[in-house]
């Protein structure tokens, strides 16, 4: 393939990809949009509530490794598009839930499908870009998470609210099956193409071992986790925060908190891609020096939002907070990439799945659910901000390592 059909198909690959992922947040974050509404109904404790997330998340990470396996083996893009088909219908199968047990089965079976994209998508785009262009292409396939997130909460609110939350999950569960088949057509790179070698994929199982003895993959893997912790938890419950603590109904706490994530989540994630390259390019800190960097700026401010009884104050630390938090998403999943090999990559996230949200939002839900049936919703959200702290910590600890686990990568 010639350079420019090279980079014109990456950029295709890179589209599609972002799609893909912007509706793998939407089906992810639709259920905490309509939390209040499945409360009422099913008459939850929010520690039940909130086992609905939790859940979701246990079966995203358990499955994970076995996809990263996988991953390392065959087709990503094949694992890719059928974990899609399966989310997809699990999200449609929600709407049709007429219970607790029902939508709690969805939602673990909506965490088997994303498992399938989320370990090998990162490892595919990057086999599609020059090593220098990751921070900021990955950067790009991240904005699913604030704008994916955001659209969430917004057609989660609006159509929760107008035709209830059956018709929500409904709704937003077919647009997945549209692009299963272009999915299912997107051409596989050579693993490895962009990095000079192509490395065997047979051969990647001898290579795990070495991903629990690099110092920086396991650091910032625990940075990723004390993030996912805290703001696992505040995606999922702050529009309940702002329906029962600022008097918004569903719908407008969902479209306010929606539209904050998708303009602070966008600049946040592009401004964090373009500053992580630029830093990156002076010292191999660079992607860390920013992540941490945001994590401090951003925890202060996002303590504030959740303390202040002004809603205009509320809202406009949240901006700011999660404009600064945002920062982390593309160049700490870059990290990633850099300290690991092709072979292995597929698995490294994989891995790196697991524990995020085993020590992050496959538990924070349920936690923050029981604090909050103790000391209340504003408590119990404002010990999130130990947890960014410690994602700041190892964040600049993580910096002591990477310079030779980037070089001996």
């Amino acid at each position: 393939m010639k350079r420019d059909d090279s980079i014109s198909y990456g950029r295709y690959a890179l589209a599609l990809l972002l799609a893909v992922n912007m509706l793998n947040y939407i089906d992810r974050q639709v259920l905490y949009a309509v939390f209040p509404l499945i409360k009422h109904d099913f008459q939850l404790s929010d520690t039940a509530l909130g086992f609905l997330g939790s859940a979701f998340m246990i079966f995203y990470m358990l499955t994970a490794p076995v996809f990263g396996w996988l991953g390392d083996r065959m087709s990503r893009v094949r694992l890719a598009s059928t974990g899609l088909s399966i989310w997809s219908l699990a999200t449609v199968l929600a709407g049709f839930a007429m219970g607790y047990g029902p939508l709690l089965s969805a939602r673990t079976v909506v965490g088997v499908g994303e498992a399938s994209f989320g370990t090998v998508s990162p490892g595919l785009l990057a086999d599609y870009f020059p090593k220098e262009r990751r921070g900021r292409v990955l950067s790009y396939l991240f904005l699913a998470i604030p704008v994916g997130s955001a659209l969430g909460y917004l057609l989660g609110g609006l159509l929760g609210h107008e035709f209830g939350w059956h018709s929500a999950f409904l709704i937003v569960g077919v647009p997945g099956l549209v692009l299963f088949f272009p999915l299912w057509s997107l051409r596989e790179p050579v693993r490895g193409t962009m990095e000079g070698s192509a490395q065997n994929a047979n051969r990647s199982g001898k290579r795990y071992a070495t991903l629990f003895r690099n110092r920086s993959y396991i650091v910032n893997t625990l940075a990723m986790a004390a993030m996912t912790f805290a703001l696992g938890g505040l995606a999922q419950w702050m529009p309940s925060f702002l329906n029962r603590l600022h008097g918004l109904d569903v719908a407008k706490a969902n479209t306010i908190f929606g539209a904050i994530t998708v303009v602070s989540g966008i600049s946040g994630t592009l401004a964090g891609g373009w500053l992580g390259d630029r830093l990156q390019r002076k010292s191999r800190k660079g992607y860390l020096m920013v992540s941490g960097g945001g994590f401090l700026l951003g925890t202060p401010i996002a303590a504030y939002a959740l303390m202040t009884p002004s809603l205009s104050h509320c809202m406009t630390a949240m901006f700011f907070a999660e404009f600064f938090l945002f920062l982390n998403t593309g160049p700490l999943n870059t990290v990633i990439v850099n300290v690991t090999g092709p072979s292995v990559r597929a698995m490294a996230f994989a891995v790196n799945i697991f524990f995020i949200h085993a020590l992050g939002d496959a538990i924070s839900p349920t936690v923050l659910g029981w604090f909050s049936d103790m000391w209340g919703l504003r408590l119990s959200l404002l010990t999130t901000s130990v947890a960014i702290i410690i994602a700041a910590f190892l964040s600049f600890l993580c910096m002591k390592f990477i310079e030779g686990d980037t070089v001996s990568s």
